[in-house]
């Protein structure tokens, strides 16, 4: 009898997935063996566990929006450097950080806007990239956040926006604590204009991101089992003295308590969307 080939498991959580059409691979949520053409197939979800792998921006996008429709806008807005922040020890400085995450991650920022339309209906897009700097906000950030805003009150259409966040971004010091006051106000803005906004939560969103515009939507909805939450456990144990029930930060638990109003898989999601942004698109 001829010796069976030994398979070679691959895991591809948390980073871009380079793994052959063939090759096998075990998925982190359920251990059960699977191929990368099944996960890709099915949006990079486990078939076996609905397991939410995660994925790029642009393969986001790619998986929402109707075919051929996406139009990218404010490409030209990138980080800065308005502390000069430098790491003595090593001399490693802020541009050279942006400038790897932008080679590994294949974007400019931690967020690409845009205007695609979705199961027929026109929208302003805001996609959160967890491989740029761990989808920290900085001021170019929120900046985007505030043209797509902006883009979505001019051209009288939604706008819905994917979080994946670590939060601010420290080598901006105050100036990313201030774009949470700054987004916030973007969807005041959009408030008063009668402008719809869709909040996506994706695994992590966290830190300043959900503190301001990610928890400000007028329907929220997480992918599930996301990892949705200001600070970390331990720091709230230690400042409040209290012991915190065990998954209080998991997306499930946001639904049970009301943050959040739906838990969509990502397979379910632009169909979600698509009837959502019917029923709320502004009459032209």
């Amino acid at each position: 009898m001829p010796f069976l080939k030994r398979r070679r498991f691959v895991s591809v959580i948390g980073r871009k997935s380079h793994v052959p059409d063939g090759m096998w691979m075990k998925c982190p949520g359920c251990n059960q063996a699977v191929t990368r053409k099944e996960i890709e197939d099915n949006q990079f979800v486990c078939t076996h566990c609905d397991f939410h792998h995660r994925i790029g921006a642009r393969k986001r996008i790619e998986f929402l929006v109707d075919p051929d429709t996406f139009e990218e806008t404010h490409k030209g807005v990138t980080s800065s450097d308005p502390l000069g922040f430098v790491v003595e020890e090593t001399s490693y400085s802020y541009p050279k950080k942006v400038k790897e995450s932008t080679e590994k991650s294949g974007m400019s920022e931690a967020m690409i806007t845009g205007l695609a339309s979705i199961e027929g209906t026109r929208a302003a897009l805001g996609v959160m990239e967890f491989g740029f700097l761990g989808g920290s906000m900085g001021s170019a950030l929120g900046e985007k956040f505030i043209r797509a805003a902006d883009d979505a009150i001019r051209e009288r259409v939604p706008l819905v926006v994917f979080s994946s966040s670590g939060g601010a971004r420290m080598m901006e010091g105050i100036l990313s604590l201030m774009q949470m006051a700054k987004t916030s106000d973007g969807v005041r803005a959009m408030n008063e204009a009668g402008i719809p906004y869709i909040s996506v939560l994706t695994h992590p969103t966290t830190g300043g991101v959900w503190a301001s515009f990610a928890s400000l939507g007028d329907v929220i909805l997480a992918e599930p089992k996301a990892h949705i939450g200001f600070a970390g456990p331990r720091l709230i144990e230690g400042a409040l003295k209290v012991k915190l029930p065990e998954g209080f930060q998991s997306a499930e638990y946001q639904f049970e308590n009301g943050f959040v109003d739906e838990i969509v898989s990502r397979t379910e999601m632009r169909t979600m969307l698509g009837k959502l942004l019917a029923y709320l698109a502004p009459q032209q």
